[in-house]
């Protein structure tokens, strides 16, 4: 698989030419050359969606909700699962949060992203496990304790028929975008269903490095972004359970959502009645995104005919790499949440002893061509809180913000040592070498 601008050159501070090396995947990835080639497939052919007779405006139809297709199998949908196209994650979670019954409680942990932080209301905040073992154990508690909510009659464990409260939401990520560290999701959702709570998951930065089920592990919502996952076209997906998204208001009011609008007169006032689609529909208000739907269809398709197992391998030799070269080196201090040996993805933040998170990024890209991230990653909360730990470990203030090294398709061994050499050019005028 080719992803592109993987041989873009640039111009370091000493005026020279190097070829570009990207390791910010986590906060965008680069575009799969079989996303762009679906683009430029379909552009000939733009036109409207659902809402023309003509040549154009049938396959565009066609072909993007055979993308709502292509998506749904990719995170194994169930058939009564809705897919609704979103903008990105952030937007996926916050129409999930305006589709919650009325009274819904939600829980979660203190170091979610803040897409996953910040929708919700009416939430109990969980504190930031140290393992996997005490996610499940906080989770449990925190639901023991809950007050019995009014029932619902909602689909239980991994779909199976039954009487569930409906009125609790669990959420959590998929896997961390500060430290990729990846939760025990499948634990966590049947915690979840046994005391009759539903489970949404923030899957941006699992999606593009694991294969995903809601129908194998019973999860009930699941969001994703296109631009994390390869396709950089503005699109994105909430994929769940129909019952609610049909249930609530719709996320937009406009054109598409609706199945007929009449006026309604009072005196010398107007308004209007509305028969509200259901479906995906009903939240897709307005000119729907084919070109990212398209996209994003493309690389689902692709990853889906790859072998995920030796991708993830690869990924995981490069990760390995990174995190025993940063132990090497010294100042540097990485940011974990879970114990030594807990599955992650590619994402690995850091940070150097005495010098700025700021000043290292900008460091490795004037003088070794290298994109890495720096900041708090829109998980603010959660950030500080691994920097005061690491802080105590290295037994020095690592500053208010980090350094974020991120991996994929595309990412080579050369890449990270490139990086790592950076590094210790670095380290090695700040501690002369000791």
């Amino acid at each position: 698989m080719t992803v592109l601008g993987d041989d873009l050159p640039v111009t370091l501070a000493d005026g020279t030419l190097t070829d570009h090396v990207n390791l910010d995947y986590a906060a965008t990835a680069p575009c799969l050359a079989a996303a762009a080639e679906a683009v430029n497939a379909i552009l000939p052919w733009y036109a409207s969606v659902h809402r023309g007779a003509g040549a154009a405006s049938q396959r565009c139809t066609l072909a993007y909700e055979r993308a709502r297709q292509t998506i749904g199998d990719f995170v194994g949908a169930r058939p009564a699962d809705h897919v609704v196209f979103t903008r990105n994650t952030t937007d996926a979670l916050n129409l999930l949060a305006r589709a919650l019954p009325a009274g819904t409680t939600v829980v979660g942990w203190a170091g979610e992203h803040h897409a996953n932080l910040l929708p919700w209301t009416d939430t109990v905040s969980l504190p930031v496990p140290r393992t996997a073992a005490e996610a499940i154990a906080g989770l449990e508690a925190a639901l023991a304790d809950l007050p019995a909510p009014p029932r619902a009659a909602t689909p239980g464990r991994a779909g199976t028929p039954g009487r569930l409260r409906g009125t609790v939401l669990v959420t959590v990520t998929g896997a961390s975008n500060v430290t990729g560290e990846v939760w025990p999701l499948a634990a966590l959702t049947e915690t979840a269903h046994r005391h009759g709570a539903r489970i949404a998951v923030d899957a941006a930065q699992l999606a593009p490095h694991r294969p995903v089920s809601l129908a194998a592990t019973g999860i009930d919502y699941l969001a994703l972004s296109g631009h994390k996952l390869y396709a950089p076209f503005g699109a994105g997906v909430l994929v769940g359970r129909a019952d609610w998204l049909d249930a609530a208001d719709p996320y937009l009011a406009g054109g598409g959502a609706t199945a007929y609008v009449a006026p309604v007169t009072d005196g010398d006032l107007i308004g209007y009645a509305v028969d509200w689609n259901s479906g995906p529909a009903r939240h897709e208000a307005g000119t729907p995104n084919l070109l990212g739907a398209v996209a994003l269809a493309a690389v689902c398709e692709t990853l889906a005919a790859a072998d995920r197992d030796a991708l993830a391998a690869d990924e995981n030799a490069l990760v390995e790499r990174l995190r025993d070269g940063l132990a090497h080196l010294p100042g540097v201090e990485e940011l974990r949440k879970f114990t030594d040996g807990h599955d992650r993805v590619g994402i690995v933040s850091f940070a150097v002893a005495g010098v700025p998170a700021a000043d290292v990024s900008a460091y490795l890209a004037t003088r070794h061509g290298i994109g890495v991230r720096d900041g708090l990653f829109c998980a603010h909360p959660l950030t500080e809180r691994l920097l005061a730990d690491a802080s105590a470990r290295a037994g020095a203030d690592l500053g208010p913000t980090a350094v974020r090294a991120s991996v994929g398709l595309g990412s080579t061994p050369g890449h990270v040592d490139r990086l790592l050499t950076g590094l210790a050019e670095l380290t090695r005028d700040r501690f002369g070498g000791l």
